[in-house]
């Protein structure tokens, strides 16, 4: 772990790194210049995804509220988009990926806003995503894909967490906590997070 990483910071780094990370990186084959969308860019996975397809040198527009526009600029996003002004779907813009890190917009919503050959990622997959990553036929098309990123083999995982202690320690990679909790306020932290609201993430203190 980095010594400049608290205990905290490392969990909540090392849970939104290892989703945000083989999606990226993996499922989408992220590459110089594409452009990326990351719509919930300031949540959980969102501030490490954005900070990703920084690194990956992608160009990279987050989504979020007006009071997470700033936040998601000093994490390298290069536009910022505020949801409750803008419909990132039907302002004409297209993109290489687009990321929901969150589950607020589906595929078929999305689809107009990919490039040929574009990539929808999502974590929280609804039927119709399965049944298109089942069934699509070529790399030419748009794509729809889901992985349950949480099921891969320990050595990959610690392959990533190498990966991403690295770019810590160069500074290219932070954690964002909004609050840290006490153990016995654990129901207080839920209802937080249950919210929908939280920068980053929140964290439980046993």
């Amino acid at each position: 772990m980095p010594a400049e990483l608290s205990y905290g910071d490392a969990a909540a780094f090392s849970y939104a790194g290892l989703t945000a990370l083989p999606f990226l990186r993996d499922r989408a084959n992220i590459r110089k210049g594409q452009k990326v969308l990351i719509n919930g860019a300031s949540g959980s996975i969102g501030t490490i995804a954005v900070q990703l397809a920084k690194y990956y040198e992608g160009e990279v527009t987050g989504v979020c509220s007006t009071k997470n526009l700033e936040l998601v600029r000093s994490l390298g996003a290069d536009n910022v988009i505020d949801y409750t002004k803008n419909d990132f779907t039907k302002d004409g813009q297209t993109y290489d990926i687009i990321f929901d890190t969150v589950g607020r917009s589906s595929f078929s919503r999305c689809k107009g806003s990919l490039k040929e050959g574009g990539i929808y990622l999502t974590t929280v997959p609804a039927m119709g995503v399965i049944i298109r990553r089942l069934w699509h036929s070529g790399p030419a098309q748009k794509r729809a894909i889901f992985a349950a990123t949480g099921l891969r083999p320990a050595i990959e995982k610690i392959k990533d967490l190498e990966a991403l202690k690295a770019m810590a320690e160069e500074g290219r990679l932070r954690a964002i906590i909004d609050r840290n909790y006490r153990l016995e306020q654990v129901v207080e932290a839920h209802r937080y997070v249950q919210e929908g609201h939280r920068k980053g993430d929140v964290i439980v203190t046993l």
